[in-house]
């Protein structure tokens, strides 16, 4: 057992030497990241905005997430971070409106990782109105306090929103990482340069980016 542990600690050493010898030092644009024609307009003063742009039944949406909220927490006040629930397709739209009923309701914070584990442990779906509503009620939400506010035309408006920058920031898939209205990158884009690595070896390489690209950013400012 004792070999076995030494074995799995080697292992996960050369795991990580691997990847820190495969992280870009220096970041290039259409390689690491990709700059957009027609820059966004942000709202973050003279902080730069960092959005993600995700959808709770991705994996690699859920993957990241633990490295995510690490990166973040390091950023500490240099940054105002969004998350923007995508729809590609109308049966994702539930979806979105969930992420924001949440926000309005005062949840968000409380179920927000419950569903990315009730989706990717638990195995369970939460695509259609009637599997949300099962979701919601188990954790303690008033079924008509939120279909009040799921089906009201804020929530719609902030779907709406939603895919009105998925198309602005030209997202074709998830996660998708927008730094300073500008620059996109994510672990898939690092992929095209790494190739098949494991996922904490690609997460390391998009923060190293995301870091170079903020810095990038607040320069610019």
């Amino acid at each position: 057992m004792r070999f076995l542990k030494h074995v799995v600690a080697a292992l996960s050493l050369s795991l990580l030497a691997a990847g820190a010898g495969a992280s870009p030092d220096k970041p290039q644009d259409g390689t690491d990241y990709r700059t957009l024609q027609k820059p966004q307009q942000t709202e973050a003063g003279q902080k730069v905005e960092v959005i993600e742009f995700f959808w709770y039944s991705c994996p690699h949406c859920f993957a990241l997430e633990h490295d995510l909220v690490a990166w973040l927490k390091k950023q500490g006040d240099n940054v105002v971070f969004k998350r923007i629930p995508v729809a590609f397709r109308d049966s994702m739209v539930p979806q979105q409106k969930l992420f924001y009923t949440l926000e309005a309701m005062g949840k968000f914070d409380e179920l927000h990782q419950k569903l990315f584990n009730t989706i990717h442990v638990e195995r369970k779906r939460t695509d259609t109105d009637a599997e949300i509503l099962d979701f919601v009620t188990r954790n303690g939400i008033d079924k008509q306090k939120f279909l009040d506010v799921y089906n009201s035309f804020g929530v719609q408006a902030k779907a709406k929103r939603a895919t009105q920058l998925m198309q602005a920031y030209q997202v074709d898939g998830v996660p998708l990482l927008a730094v300073g209205g500008r620059y996109l990158t994510s672990p898939a884009i690092i992929a095209e340069k790494l190739g098949n690595r494991p996922e904490p070896v690609l997460h390391q390489a998009t923060f190293q980016v995301m870091d170079f690209l903020v810095k990038q950013s607040r320069q610019a400012k």
